[in-house]
């Protein structure tokens, strides 16, 4: 049974619908929790002595948000893992570096296509996803 996938991806979360020949639907939501900046904490400063020391340095910081973008990454793969085909859409970087991860795992055979949209609801990735495909399949 063959099985495609298409996912809209940010840094903040991946919705991914997967779809079969049998015509049926699963959507997944895979959430990063990742933080790009570190804020104060309930928006208050600190009343403490020498605050911009208190905060991680950048190149500490970007390193963790890196590492916990790959263990995000990872889990995005997982899910269409299986898929034979993948549409990957989204309105930022995170699609070009999940991109760069398939082709590293040699997973970027199965891309389709790679396109740059704005914020989507669970629907609306849905019915991109069937249309993309239905267009693909005509081809």
């Amino acid at each position: 049974m063959k099985k495609v996938a298409g996912l809209w991806i940010d840094h903040r979360k991946a919705i991914v619908v997967t779809l079969s020949d049998t015509g049926e639907e699963t959507t997944t939501e895979v959430l990063s929790n990742a933080e790009k900046q570190l804020g104060r904490s309930e928006g208050k400063r600190s009343t403490l002595p020498f605050e911009a020391q208190q905060v991680p340095k950048d190149d500490k910081q970007q390193r963790g948000f890196t590492k916990h973008l790959k263990g995000f990454y990872d889990e995005v793969l997982s899910t269409i893992r299986d898929a034979h085909a993948v549409l990957v859409f989204g309105p930022g970087e995170a699609k070009g570096e999940l991109k760069k991860l398939m082709e590293q795992g040699n997973l970027g055979k199965r891309i389709l296509a790679i396109e740059t949209v704005d914020k989507m609801t669970d629907r609306e990735v849905a019915a991109k996803v069937r249309e993309g495909y239905t267009i693909a399949s005509k081809r």
